[in-house]
């Protein structure tokens, strides 16, 4: 209940710190996201056809690259499915029962889907060594039509990424998991030419271990980031003590204390903070210059400040050390 309180005196606040047009900068922003959902939407169905096409090529060439590859193209899926998610989510309204409820919704999946990655890959590469110990049959011919078609799939949904993934967080991820995806599939078409070229059968395992490694390493990235923000970490861009060091800097700010910003879903920050103040007249000026600052200069436009005047901190921390 306390955060919705938050969340409705947030709005309140918003309206008015644009002063001129809101209208004009939410309609823009409307758009931007909007364009972006289109994108990750499309993104999204080439990816997930392709990766059936993966699985299903792989499974009648007997090649464990395409299939680690169709694994691989999976992290995308999931990643992209997330992000979708996370835009749509930011644009709804938040609703008394779940002030936050639906963000960490993402991030939970993200956390179940990064570990079953990465189970997944371990299954790829126990599979991978059994095959290098004995070698089977691979259609090479297939394993190269195939990973081909992957490559330009790849590299169009890197295309069609690269114009935006500058504006959102979401649309970035995509773009990084889709350039990973090039390599998996770069990777695939290589051992799919050596088999072919030299009859190198091994090629096939040794490649599809490649390409785990690669989604071990894009979940392992996932599973932290999930982690971190599911213990109310810091975000990893932020610089705590840059953000109090800079909120000194308001005049008439005696003091910043426990301060902390968490993230509530990939790209959505929030931040609170007490600031003791010299003289309690000020307060309002004081919390005026810090929102904006914080909103500003770090980003982050969700900001609950408690105002306390020195008498107030005083008071406050005897009884902390009597406590003590």
């Amino acid at each position: 209940m306390i955060s919705h309180a938050h969340h409705s005196h947030h709005h309140h606040h918003h309206d008015h710190s644009h002063g001129l047009a809101p209208h004009d900068h939410l309609h823009s922003h409307d758009h931007d996201r909007k364009a972006s959902q289109r994108l990750l939407f499309i993104v999204l169905t080439l990816t997930l056809v392709y990766m059936i096409a993966e699985a299903v090529g792989g499974y009648l060439a007997n090649s464990l690259a395409l299939l680690s590859d169709a694994g691989h193209m999976f992290t995308d899926v999931a990643a992209l499915a997330l992000s979708l998610f996370a835009v749509r989510f930011a644009s709804r309204p938040s609703t008394p029962r779940k002030t936050y409820g639906f963000y960490r919704l993402e991030i939970l999946a993200a956390l179940v889907n990064g570990v079953t990655l990465i189970v997944l890959s371990l299954l790829i590469c126990f599979e991978a060594y059994k095959r290098l110990r004995s070698p089977e049959e691979i259609n090479g011919w297939l394993l190269i039509i195939i990973s081909s078609g992957g490559l330009i799939i790849n590299l169009i949904s890197a295309y069609l990424l690269s114009h935006s993934h500058q504006e959102s967080l979401n649309v970035r991820g995509a773009f990084l998991h889709v350039l990973g995806d090039l390599l998996g599939s770069v990777a695939a078409v290589v051992a799919g030419i050596m088999v072919i070229w030299r009859g190198w059968k091994w090629a096939d395992p040794v490649f599809s271990v490649i390409i785990s490694v690669l989604i071990i390493y894009s979940s392992w990235r996932l599973v932290a980031d999930a982690v971190n923000i599911l213990l109310e970490g810091t975000p990893s861009h932020i610089n705590i003590a840059a953000v109090e060091e800079a909120m000194r800097t308001v005049s008439g700010v005696r003091e910043v204390h426990d301060l902390h910003i968490w993230t509530i879903t990939s790209g959505r920050h929030a931040v609170t903070a007490h600031v003791v103040v010299n003289d309690a007249s000020d307060s309002y000026r004081i919390l005026r210059e810090t929102r904006e600052l914080l909103a500003g200069r770090f980003a982050l436009t969700h900001s609950t400040i408690q105002i306390e005047d020195p008498t107030f901190a005083t008071i406050f921390n005897v009884k902390k050390k009597e406590a003590c």
